[in-house]
């Protein structure tokens, strides 16, 4: 099995303005030392190095790709917005947004990311490869056509699956994202298209804190190819896969996709910053397995996945090793240095089965 990995040392050289964490600096918010948004480049640098660490990577068909290009990005964002964007990079950065600085060449830098997004959906699409997965910087998934969000200044998986649209590689395609915050952005540019189906596990009212409700199912000819999956805080590896078995992959099989798209962050882990979920990283390795076999099921294995959040420097590498093993079929193991500890962080048998009926609610209700 060929699994791509999709890199550039450019992407983790994405920098951003004068912030305290999620607060811009001013009045009584001092600055750090450190500097900055959570959004750093050191959770997927870290990732990557652990993997070529631990042999992993060189069994993987590593490159970076083309930036994507302007008639890629005006599929999904309009031309003033681009063009703002492009002349605020030249100009040195700024910010457009909610919490989306960049430096010089941030426009430049979130091509490249989208750009390669895309060509790991491209690979997968066109038979290339059996698997892709895109270590992508900045992130995509918040991004609104008009109006970036949330560390995300091109919505990269959207301009990935218009440019395959577009070329004829594939027509319907299901996203699945299971980063702890609500995709949004990906909901948004989707929300009336009847050939791509929107999904999103997240922690219910983290971020944004007005989108991601269940009752939002889409809207016109995009009625039903939508599905928020909201949790509360605190849940942990058996919510997970219960969402998984009860909601998601039901609602993909029944799509009928040609390819599936993850969107993934790892952000629901149990020691991240922004989110209060335990998930573990064999949380994501299981959730990577049913997703895979579900793929062989409908969409003859085609699979891409494209890095979303994630922001503990210390637990991204190991969550993201776990899913690129499963994802290639390795036996190259880094064994999850807190697997005991959050293993006894676990919820309650009590807690899990309050969750448990919530999701009933909602397969009941679909």
């Amino acid at each position: 099995m060929t699994t791509g990995f999709y890199t550039d040392e450019r992407c983790f050289w994405h920098g951003g303005g004068n912030y305290a964490g999620m607060l811009p600096v001013g009045g009584w918010v001092q600055p750090m030392a450190t500097g900055g948004l959570p959004e750093s480049p050191e959770s997927r640098r870290r990732l990557k190095n652990l993997a070529e660490a631990t042999g992993l990577l060189g069994q993987l068909q590593t490159s970076s790709a083309a930036p994507a290009d302007r008639e890629a990005l005006l599929r999904v964002h309009p031309a003033e917005y681009l063009d703002a964007f492009k002349a605020a990079s030249d100009a040195g950065g700024g910010e457009l947004g909610l919490r989306t600085p960049f430096g010089p060449g941030g426009y430049e830098i979130a091509a490249l990311s989208a750009g390669m997004a895309s060509e790991a959906l491209r690979a997968v699409a066109s038979g290339a490869q059996d698997k892709a997965y895109a270590l992508c910087r900045p992130p995509g998934h918040h991004c609104l056509p008009d109006w970036p969000n949330g560390f995300c200044l091109l919505a990269n998986i959207a301009i990935g699956i218009r440019a395959l649209q577009a070329e004829g590689l594939t027509r319907r395609v299901a996203v699945l994202d299971w980063d702890v915050h609500h995709g949004n952005g990906t909901e948004a540019i989707f929300y009336e298209d009847p050939e791509v189906l929107t999904v999103s596990i997240h922690q219910e009212r983290n971020y944004p804190l007005d989108t991601g409700d269940f009752a939002d199912r889409g809207r016109g000819a995009g009625e039903g190819a939508n599905l928020n999956i909201p949790l509360p805080p605190g849940c942990g590896h058996a919510a997970y896969l219960r969402a998984m078995e009860r909601l998601v992959l039901p609602q993909i099989r029944a799509f009928a996709p040609d390819l599936i798209v993850i969107a993934c962050g790892f952000d629901a882990g149990a020691n991240d910053p922004l989110g209060r979920m335990l998930c573990t990283a064999e949380t994501f390795a299981e959730m990577t397995r049913s997703v895979m076999a579900l793929a062989d099921e409908v969409c003859g294995g085609r699979l891409a996945m494209v890095h979303e959040g994630g922001y503990s420097e210390t637990y991204v590498p190991f969550c993201g090793h776990a899913v690129l093993q499963v994802l290639s079929g390795s036996g190259t193991e880094a064994p999850d240095p807190f697997a005991k500890t959050f293993a006894q962080r676990q919820p309650s048998e009590g807690f899990d089965a309050y969750v448990f009926g919530l999701i009933e609610e909602m397969a009941e209700a679909l």
